[in-house]
Parts: structure tokens; sequence; C-alpha cells
């Protein structure tokens, strides 16, 4: 069977000169003194959590990334959770998501009862293939699948208004999981850009505040959405089912103590430390994109020499949370690579071979190019304080081994 690389050989075996004074990771955090002066004054505040520093980063995180509402939540997998709360999915309801993703983008539905049914990829860049998705649509009847979960790969965004025209042609919602493209966007039909989370065409949006991601807060999560109705069932359901809003409530109340339970909710909340930290994040939140796709195309550039490195498609909207090559010996250049001290990592192990799922009944060979992806893929050093002596470094010893 061909695997589809070709190997050359460079008679020059190149080896970098320069050492690392640390191990490089494929993701690393950037903290800076403004961000630790923002914690350490809401620490000293009044309030450690459900406080003033939770609504002021759901206000410019949602003016980030052009949406009308934001509700700050404990962590990406809570904010899946809560969207398919909000979006009322019940055991047996079916909706599609892709492969190459973590675990939480399908979960969510399980935490719900419903039932997940994935979709290949396209191979270039590892996004849910939409025509695909037209496919399988096609041989169901209409409100078969109640909802669709495409995924921001990488960094790179969905085509949202195609996404957007099949769900409204099949009656089906949308969340957009944007945890890899804070910043990112794609252009429209019009050749307007538009912003992964913006609300224009996902009903709800999520985002994660993972140390390795755009933004970090250690842990956390943002649901953003331009649907007043969704923004408020989704404050109620982060906070327990509880609300205190006078419009609200269901019976007269008691005095200024009085709250209601109207519904089961859970305490997905995010405290006020970690939104100051994000906040501050959001500061240097542009410069640290622009620095990703610095890197990129410098990444772009060296591997365009190298025959047997397949990078994944790219995009001027790229938000490059990642950066992903194809290699042909994945498992030999990523053991070479620790024994030089960088830790790449795999993104990722495609969610319908996990022994959960195929105890759902999925199967190894049901999505051949989410699985064939999956063999060569590797992601590589990428994050704002990546300097370029130490890109050089991981370059190098990609060649090395290629070479060799």
């Amino acid at each position: 069977m061909e695997s589809g690389f070709s190997i050359t050989f460079d008679s020059t075996m190149i080896q970098s000169a320069f050492q690392p004074t640390r191990s490089i990771a494929y993701g690393r955090q950037h903290i800076t003194p403004e961000d630790v002066q923002a914690v350490t004054d809401t620490l000293y505040s009044d309030y450690l959590t459900q406080g003033p520093k939770v609504a002021e980063f759901e206000e410019k995180f949602a003016a980030y990334v052009g949406a009308k509402y934001a509700v700050a939540v404990a962590n990406g997998t809570a904010a899946l959770h809560l969207c398919a709360l909000a979006l009322g999915v019940q055991p047996g309801q079916r909706v599609i998501t892709t492969p190459i993703t973590f675990s939480a983008s399908a979960n969510c539905v399980r935490y719900c009862g419903g039932e997940v049914h994935f979709v290949d990829i396209d191979p270039a860049t590892a996004l849910i293939d939409l025509e695909a998705v037209r496919r399988l649509l096609e041989i169901h009847p209409v409100g078969h699948f109640q909802g669709l979960i495409p995924v921001d790969f990488a960094g790179l965004p969905v085509n949202l208004e195609a996404a957007r025209k099949l769900c409204d042609e099949f009656g089906l919602w949308m969340i957009e999981d944007s945890c890899h493209a804070p910043g990112g966007f794609f252009t429209d039909s019009l050749g307007q850009e538009q912003r992964c989370g913006n609300g224009q065409f996902a009903d709800l949006a999520i985002f994660s505040f993972h140390p390795v991601k755009h933004i970090a807060t250690g842990e956390g999560g943002m649901i953003t959405t331009n649907s007043p109705a969704l923004y408020e069932h989704l404050l109620r359901l982060r906070t327990h089912g509880i609300t205190k809003d006078p419009a609200q409530l269901e019976r007269p109340s008691d005095g200024g103590w009085y709250m209601e339970m109207q519904e089961l909710g859970f305490n997905y909340r995010m405290p006020d430390m970690l939104c100051a930290l994000g906040i501050s994040q959001l500061r240097h939140a542009e410069t640290g994109l622009a620095r990703r796709r610095e890197l990129a195309a410098r990444y772009d550039t060296a591997f365009a020499e190298m025959l047997t490195v397949r990078p994944l498609t790219g995009a001027p909207g790229h938000a490059y949370h990642l950066y992903v090559i194809q290699v042909e010996d994945r498992k030999g250049l990523y053991d070479f690579l620790r024994e030089k001290q960088i830790f790449a990592q795999v993104h990722y192990i495609p969610v319908h071979i996990m022994p959960y799922y195929q105890q759902l009944g999925w199967r190894s060979g049901d999505f051949p190019l989410a699985e064939a992806y999956y063999a060569h893929c590797l992601s590589i050093p990428l994050f704002p304080s990546l300097t370029d002596e130490e890109q050089q470094y991981v370059i190098d010893c990609i060649r090395e081994f290629v070479q060799g």
C-alpha cells in the first residue's frame, strides 16, 4: 500500500550548534508581570469569585470576538456541556461532529444522553468535511439529526457560512468549538472577515483558557452567543439553575436574599482571580496571535524544502494554536525529538477509536481519512515565547531526522 510520502536524501547533514537551555514543549503559557499583578490585585480585593472581574472579562471577550454576549465558565468542557443543555439535547437525539478533536466535543452530547455521529475530515486541513456532512444528512429524513458541532482545528476556522446553510436546510442547531481559534477568522461569500465565535452563524461558540491556549488562565472557558434567550439560560445553568433576577422569578420575592432554583444546573462558575488573569492576557492576545503567525510562516518556508514533511493547509485567518506536520515515521520522529528535549504532541487520537466510543459501536476503519491523518500527524512547538533560535533548533532537528 502506498503511503503517499516520498523520501529524498540530502548529502548535507545539518546539526544545530544551538543547544536549548530549557525543554521545548509543543505549547507553553506566556505570563507577564502585568498578569501577575492583575491576579494579585484581585486576591486583595473583596471578591475571589462571583465578583466584578467575571462580568468585565465577559464584556471584553465578547467585544474581542465580536459577539453580543459572553458567559465565563469553569473550562471548555463545561462550556460544551452547558451549550448542549441550553440547546435541549435529549436522550436519543443525534448530533454530528468530527473524530479529529478532543473528546469533549463529542462527550457533551453523551452527558445529555444524546447520540454522537462522526463525519470524516478533509485531509488537507483536518477539518470536518462539510460535503460529507451533506451526504450524511441527505440519506436521512429531515429531523433525524438535531445538531452539528464543527471544530476550528489547530486554529483554522471552519467555513461557518457554509455550515449554517447546511444547518438551516436540514433543521440543525450549531455549536462552534473554537477552543483553538480565538482571534481567528474566515472570509465569507461577501469578502468579509468573520471572527470565530462572533455569533453570526453558530447558535453558540465555546473557548478554552487552558495554559497552552492563546489566552491562558490555568482553567477556564467562555461561551459566546448573539441570542439573548440562550444567554439568560446559560447564566442560570452555570449557577445551579438558580436566579435572583426579579424579572425571572416565578413567585413573589420574600426579600433581598430570595432566589429560585428553576431547573437543574451546575456549579460551572469561573472565579474572579482567573477572570482577572484572562482580562490581562486579553490585552496582549493580538500580539501573541501575530507571533504565532510569524512562527508558522517560518515553519512553512522551512518545510517547503523538505518533501517528506507535510504541514496542514493554512489560511490568512488561521489562529495557529497548533502547527501540525505529517511524516511517514511519526513515532520515530516523536522519540528522536524527545531525545533532543523537544516535546512534540499528537492531536488527536480519533475519538471514534477510543474504547468508550467503540463500546457504542464505532470501529477502526469507519473514517479512513481521519485514521490516516492520525497515523502521521505531529504537533511541533508553537507558542509566542518560542525564540527564533529555539524554533531554528526544532527545524534543524526535524531536518536531521528526515535526512538521516
